[in-house]
């Protein structure tokens, strides 16, 4: 038993040590990286660190829709007769846009027709002789059943006759036409799409931490590639009132007015939401942050003093740092800069803590907070 206890005394001690052992290890690794080696002064690109006033923010992937669209086709099969829009029309609800080979159906329309009104003809004129009691109650009533009958069957094809022709379901926009006259078409063919342009939504989706910053009548703001440097203003008109139980996010509607038909449904946009008052921030591009396993950090340049001939003799001081939120090549650092620290912004992999540094700013990354591609 005592041989048993003497062991797994043992074996604690190991694991201890080697955690222990570890962390040692790690506290001498992050020493060794801070530590400066070598005296020759590296050429670095710095920048003086500055406050921005910046708006807190919800941002999303957001996807146009349209308020009404659809892709336009017919319940019945048929011959494509006539074609009475052009690709790209604007049309109004109940236009005509196409109509399919109807001469069988009209003519059968007629001849039941013919029949319904042969049908009211008899029932009225036996409702006369029924008054002066010429004929039964019996066949007033058969008369009567008839003509419902025969009035119904004429509805019938005169709502098939109505199917081989489709018109504008609202107001909207026609895409390219995709069949031409003579074109034998089966149900449900696509003929041609419809958008309903102006107003235009936007879908998107927030995780479920922002619904307390969210109401309805709150301004969205979305940026679309093919219109560098433009945004578009709209509203939040709906919230999905559940979240998704697979993501956790919840479903964003927002509304924006479209009148010159720039945006269309589709469009991959980035919706922004304000939230809050606005903030000051020390802000830096994001090219002066190193990012570590053990934590960020950035070179500070500091003066050491002044050579022989009065020149100022500089050298970096490694210091982590707390990052917040991005725009675009910018970050803003919440802890380990102040304003007016001057941060290396290219050069870092040639410099250790302490190292000597000459600034030349004739190259320097870019630090725009809304970046856009340019072609050059």
């Amino acid at each position: 038993m005592a041989k048993r206890m003497i062991i797994m005394l043992v074996l604690v001690g190991v694991v201890l040590g080697g955690i222990f052992g570890f962390e040692a290890f790690r506290a001498k690794m992050i020493k060794q990286f801070l530590a400066g080696f070598g005296k020759e002064s590296q050429t670095v690109a710095a920048v003086t660190a500055g406050m921005q006033e910046w708006q807190p923010q919800l941002k999303a992937v957001a996807s146009f829709r349209a308020v009404n669209g659809a892709d336009l086709s017919l319940e019945v099969s048929g011959i494509v007769d006539q074609i009475e829009f052009k690709s790209g029309d604007e049309v109004k609800a109940g236009t005509p846009l196409l109509t399919l080979r109807a001469d069988d159906d009209v003519a059968k329309l007629h001849s039941l027709e013919a029949v319904a009104e042969l049908a009211r003809i008899t029932y009225e004129r036996d409702q006369k002789q029924f008054k002066v009691e010429a004929v039964s109650q019996q066949t007033l009533d058969s008369d009567a059943a008839n003509l419902k009958n025969d009035l119904a069957l004429a509805e019938q094809q005169r709502a098939i006759v109505a199917k081989k022709t489709v018109k504008a379901p609202f107001d909207g926009r026609l895409g390219i036409r995709q069949v031409d006259v003579g074109q034998y078409l089966n149900a449900g063919t696509t003929i041609v799409t419809l958008q309903a342009l102006d107003p235009i939504f936007v879908d998107f989706t927030l995780p479920q931490q922002a619904f307390s910053q969210l109401k309805l009548g709150q301004k969205v703001t979305a940026q679309v590639d093919s219109y560098p440097g433009q945004s578009f203003d709209g509203e939040l008109i709906a919230v999905d009132p559940k979240v998704d139980a697979s993501t956790r996010n919840l479903q964003i509607r927002a509304a924006f007015k479209n009148p010159d038909r720039k945006l269309l449904p589709g469009m991959f946009a980035t919706a922004l939401i304000d939230t809050g008052a606005p903030e000051d921030f020390v802000t830096l591009p994001q090219s002066a942050i190193t990012y570590n396993a053990f934590g960020s950090t950035v070179f500070l340049v500091e003066q050491k003093g002044k050579d022989d001939k009065g020149q100022a003799l500089l050298q970096v001081r490694q210091t982590f740092v707390t990052t917040g939120d991005t725009r675009g090549d910018q970050v803003a650092v919440l802890k380990g800069v102040k304003q007016g620290d001057q941060v290396v912004t290219a050069g870092q992999v040639k410099l250790r803590n302490g190292s000597p540094v000459v600034v030349n700013n004739s190259v320097m990354p870019t630090a725009d907070a809304n970046p856009s591609i340019k072609d050059q």
